[in-house]
């Protein structure tokens, strides 16, 4: 079974981004889990939202406490909270900045690390507004390439079924992602 924990702010949609991420899977015969754990919290307010995906039925109900992977939403959560908390050894740690890879030197030590410009490219496709960027479908499109989780048409075609508003305008944004996200060098 491969568990991912998303680390965002209220508003940016990372228990959105689950779902969707979640439906991508599905489409690809998988099972899977999607779920948020938050409280009366408010906008900005720091959330996570869980995925499990497996190939049998997933029994278990409980939130993921040692993920595989992480995916952060908004960089500033890094000096917040600590996101890879519970998180293995070699698993994915892909932030939403406009920071490099290498830039993240003590995470390098434990985890593969990928960055990607989200806010940016929400921006560009007038996904929220350039203060409050909702970066969601973006970090999707990087997740696609990064942790392989689903192939990027499965995605955009999730995307298309789950997004709110703009579906096109969020697809794209899923496929920049895609394309525009770094790798640490090795």
């Amino acid at each position: 079974m491969l568990e991912i924990r998303f680390h965002g702010r209220g508003g940016q949609g990372a228990v959105v981004a689950s779902k969707i991420m979640a439906c991508a899977a599905f489409k690809e015969g998988r099972y899977v889990q999607s779920f948020p754990n938050f409280g009366v919290e408010r906008r900005g307010a720091p959330v996570e939202a869980f995925l499990r995906i497996d190939q049998d039925k997933i029994l278990i109900r409980n939130n993921v406490y040692t993920p595989d992977h992480i995916v952060v939403l908004d960089h500033t959560l890094m000096e917040a909270i600590d996101p890879t908390k519970g998180l293995r050894e070699g698993g994915w740690v892909l932030i939403n900045t406009t920071k490099q890879p290498a830039e993240f030197p003590a995470l390098a030590q434990h985890f593969r690390v990928a960055t990607v410009d989200a806010s940016a490219i929400a921006v560009k496709h007038r996904l929220g507004t350039p203060s409050s960027p909702i970066v969601n479908t973006a970090i999707l499109g990087a997740m696609a390439r990064v942790i392989g989780l689903a192939q990027i048409d499965h995605v955009c075609e999730a995307i298309k079924e789950e997004a709110p508003i703009k579906p096109d305008a969020n697809a794209q944004a899923a496929r920049d992602a895609y394309e525009q996200v770094l790798f640490a060098k090795d």
